[in-house]
């Protein structure tokens, strides 16, 4: 759990809008001293921040993330299991009575459920609860979903992880214990990257089956250049996927 917070708050600062306004915070200290860097400093993060804001650069940066094209359908490559990732959860949720999944781990399902019903592969649903232990995994919630929901049956449920890295190590090792090496691997295309290369490093063949692609085949328009809170998140994912594939290089996860 300390490991898992330390960790996630040196991301947070490493990411906008921190990361820019620990900058702007440095450029308003310098400015009686050095007003010159002071007012660059100043001037270079806001630029910065407006310009990380718009849905251009958002899309741009996502797009640089989703180099694993959507699956053929039609022509689908061998696979002996289906592995879906969960993307967080909707904590307590009243119309729902509790906890239950958010958009990005729906998502996710939807198309698992997808190609579960065109393959009729197992399932096997990966996700823990790093900020609440103790409560139900997101895993369990995700299993939930797809089997109430999407009535798709899910065999493993993984329970354990704290991020991509720990979904791949554990998951593998419930894999390899029923014989499958090879999967279709479910997650949002600008997360693919990650977690391609995470449960490759664990010994799995991997076949990208990646979702919602940001983007994807659409027309430029006046708002694209418009700063605003969508355009500022879709960088932050770019940024934080981009940190995590460093880390996780540095430190030997893939």
């Amino acid at each position: 759990m300390m490991y898992w917070l330390l960790t996630n708050i040196v991301s947070s600062l490493l990411l906008p809008p921190a990361n820019l306004l620990i900058v702007v915070w440095i450029g308003w200290r310098y400015l009686p001293g050095s007003p010159r860097l002071g007012r660059a400093l100043l001037f270079g993060a806001t630029l910065l921040l407006a310009a990380l804001s718009t849905p251009l650069a958002g899309n741009a940066l996502l797009n640089l993330l989703q180099t694993a094209p959507a699956l053929d359908i039609d022509h689908l490559p061998h696979a002996d299991a289906i592995v879906v990732l969960s993307g967080g959860t909707y904590d307590n949720a009243p119309e729902y009575g509790g906890d239950t999944v958010r958009a990005f781990t729906l998502e996710r399902a939807r198309y698992g459920a997808k190609l579960h019903r065109i393959t009729n592969l197992p399932v096997l649903v990966s996700g823990g609860r790093p900020d609440k232990p103790g409560q139900t995994g997101e895993a369990r919630l995700l299993k939930s979903v797809l089997e109430t929901e999407f009535l798709v049956p899910v065999r493993w449920a993984e329970d354990r992880s704290n991020n991509t890295a720990d979904n791949a190590r554990y998951s593998a090792a419930i894999l390899k214990r029923s014989g499958v090496r090879n999967i279709l691997l479910v997650t949002h295309a600008w997360h693919m990257p990650r977690a391609q290369a995470a449960f490759e490093a664990n010994g799995l063949s991997v076949t990208p089956a990646p979702t919602v692609f940001v983007g994807s085949g659409s027309t430029l328009s006046v708002f694209d250049f418009i700063p605003s809170a969508p355009g500022l998140t879709k960088s932050y994912y770019a940024m934080h996927e981009a940190i995590g594939l460093i880390w996780y290089r540095l430190h030997g996860d893939t």
